[in-house]
């Protein structure tokens, strides 16, 4: 990866609804990378994935792609409960690779993926994409500024009705405890509390609840929350998946003034302060994974350390078992 006029060619394990617009489209528009390969169980859908994306090669066999020595870095886009099953198998083949997030269901499997790259010296990214994207790092520059002075409080409600899927009782990863305990816990808090991680540091003290309260599936569908950061700061946060309404909220709360914004929604940012109150609106790229795999373009070629790695992914993980812990 030190030849930095080589194109660095990568396969797709698992390529669902997530790489068809938010991460695969941005494999193929960064330069220097290519999009080489791609695999699914079925393989007419990777095959039909492979002619609608112009992707060269498909499989249904994951070690196609491990294995190939025409694929150099690999991507894990699928359900939680086989990441370490892929990423130990990449880990020994010695390429780099990207997966998606949660890192695994587990503290201890992230744990130990994350220390199968880290002991072989090879790079291990985790597709918290927030911590790449320009509306999120605008809110960490306004931060650093002090426009809110000295940060005390974050705090975070999602609030979302049953989907007809829940409703249906047909089958669903994220809704299976086996593959995420938490639920849509797993799926959605993730991003925030991984973006928390960056904004404010790591968490030190960490205490939740989960419940079930609709008994629509095996998954917790309601979690609270609060911890502290190691900077001191504060935190609370409550999700639930059997509201009427939907709810994204976000405040974080300064010694002179707030910052409001949503994690999921495209809503502006709102700054108050004594004095004034702006909306500031950083618009999405279409292929949201886009400056995120713009960065691991930059990590392997320009030695410029990626804000979402192995490392900092575990510690999310950390997070989110002790907010479950009985």
């Amino acid at each position: 990866m030190n030849n930095k006029s080589a194109v660095i060619r990568w396969g797709i394990i698992g390529c669902g609804a997530v790489t068809e617009i938010k991460s695969g489209p941005a494999y193929q528009k960064i330069s220097g990378f290519e999009l080489s390969a791609v695999m699914r169980r079925n393989l007419n859908k990777a095959q039909d994935y492979a002619a609608r994306h112009q992707v060269a090669s498909y499989f249904s066999d994951a070690n196609d792609i491990i294995n190939n020595d025409d694929i150099d870095a690999i991507y894990i886009a699928t359900p939680p409960d086989s990441h370490k099953y892929y990423a130990l198998q990449v880990a020994a083949v010695g390429k780099p690779c990207c997966v998606e997030k949660p890192l695994s269901p587990s503290y201890a499997d992230s744990l130990e993926i994350y220390k199968a790259f880290k002991d072989n010296n090879i790079p291990l990214f985790v597709a918290y994409y927030r911590r790449s994207l320009p509306r999120f790092n605008k809110i960490k520059h306004m931060l650093e500024k002090g426009e809110i002075g000295e940060v005390r409080h974050v705090s975070w409600h999602l609030n979302k009705s049953p989907s007809e899927l829940d409703l249906s009782d047909s089958d669903n990863w994220r809704t299976n405890k086996i593959v995420a305990p938490g639920g849509y816990f797993d799926d959605l808090a993730s991003h925030g509390l991984d973006l928390f991680a960056y904004l404010f540091g790591d968490f030190d003290e960490v205490k939740g609840i989960g419940m079930n309260q609709q008994k629509l599936y095996s998954s917790f569908d309601a979690v609270t929350a609060c911890w502290h950061h190691k900077s001191g700061i504060t935190g609370a946060g409550s999700w639930n998946f059997g509201g009427y309404s939907r709810q994204d909220s976000v405040v974080i709360y300064g010694s002179k003034g707030e910052i409001s914004f949503s994690i999921f929604d495209e809503v502006p940012i709102r700054l108050k302060t004594q004095n004034n109150c702006d909306e500031i609106f950083v618009e999405h790229p279409e292929n949201i994974h886009l400056y995120h795999v713009q960065n691991i373009k930059s990590h392997l070629l320009n030695n410029q350390l990626h804000p979402s790695n192995g490392e900092t992914a575990t510690h999310t993980s950390w997070v989110m078992e002790k907010i479950l812990e009985d």
